[in-house]
C-alpha cells in the first residue's frame, strides 16, 4: 500500500524573518513574497550573527541558516542557500560559491576564478562551458519543523561577463534560451514573474514550489 502524500505545513503567521545578510539575496525574496502581503525584517535587521554554513549540501546551509533565524527570532524564517555548479571543473564553485569571492565579497574576482578555472581544463567552446544555479529555500519555525524547496536553471558560461545588473555570477551566466546573462536581465525578467513560460531563474523556480505548498489556498 502506497503511503500517503505529505502535506506541507502552511505559513499562516504574518511575520516572516529573511534569514540572510546578502542584500541581492534580501531583495530578491523579498520582491518574491511581496504579492503574498507577508511583513518582512532581515536577519541582519534584527542583529542576528550568520551561522557558520558546515554543511555539505545546499538544503544543509539553507536549513542551518533558517533555524539558526527562527530559533533566535520566535518567528517563522526563509533562508536561501545557492550557488553555481561548474561541471567541467568538477562542480566547483557549487556550495562554495560566495567563499570564492572572499571576505571583501568581490564577485568580480570570483568569477575571474571560474573563468581561470574553465581555461586550465581547455573549456572554451558552448558546450564545455555548461553550468547551473540552484538555489534551496528552507522555511523553519521556531519549533524546529523545516520545509526545503529547490530551484535549478541551465545555461553557459561567457567571458567577458555582460551587465551590471543582478548580483553575484549573473553578468557570466546566459540562461538556456535567451541571449542576455542574468546580468542583464532586470529583477522581473530575470524571476521571469509574470511570463507564459513560467519562473526563470533557480530563486524563482524554488519560490514557485514554495509558495505552491506553503502559501497558496
Amino acid at each position: 500500500m502506497d503511503a500517503p502524500a505529505r502535506t506541507a505545513r502552511r505559513l499562516t503567521e504574518p511575520k516572516l524573518v529573511v534569514a540572510s545578510h546578502n542584500k541581492g539575496k534580501i531583495f530578491e525574496i523579498r520582491m518574491l513574497v511581496a504579492p503574498f502581503g507577508i511583513e518582512t525584517v532581515s536577519a541582519g535587521e534584527l542583529g542576528l550573527p550568520e551561522p557558520e554554513e558546515t554543511a555539505t549540501t545546499f538544503e544543509g546551509n539553507a536549513t542551518l541558516k533558517s533555524l539558526a533565524s527562527a530559533t533566535a527570532s520566535g518567528l517563522p524564517a526563509l533562508a536561501d542557500d545557492s550557488g553555481l555548479v561548474v561541471p567541467a571543473i568538477g562542480g566547483d564553485p557549487g556550495i562554495y560559491s560566495a567563499r570564492w569571492a572572499g571576505e571583501s565579497k568581490d564577485f568580480g574576482l570570483a568569477m575571474r576564478k571560474v573563468e581561470d578555472a574553465l581555461q586550465a581544463v581547455g573549456a572554451t567552446t558552448p558546450d564545455q562551458r555548461r553550468a547551473f544555479f540552484v538555489a534551496v529555500l528552507s522555511l523553519a519555525w521556531p519549533d524546529g519543523h523545516v520545509e526545503e524547496f529547490r530551484g535549478e536553471v541551465h545555461g553557459t558560461l561567457i567571458w567577458p561577463p555582460r551587465g551590471d545588473m543582478g548580483f553575484g555570477y549573473d553578468p557570466m551566466f546566459l540562461p538556456d534560451g535567451h541571449d542576455r546573462t542574468f546580468g542583464e536581465m532586470s529583477g522581473e525578467e530575470k524571476h521571469g514573474l509574470g511570463a507564459a513560460t513560467g519562473p526563470l531563474s533557480h530563486r524563482a523556480r524554488a519560490f514557485e514550489l514554495f509558495a505552491r505548498e506553503c502559501l497558496e489556498g
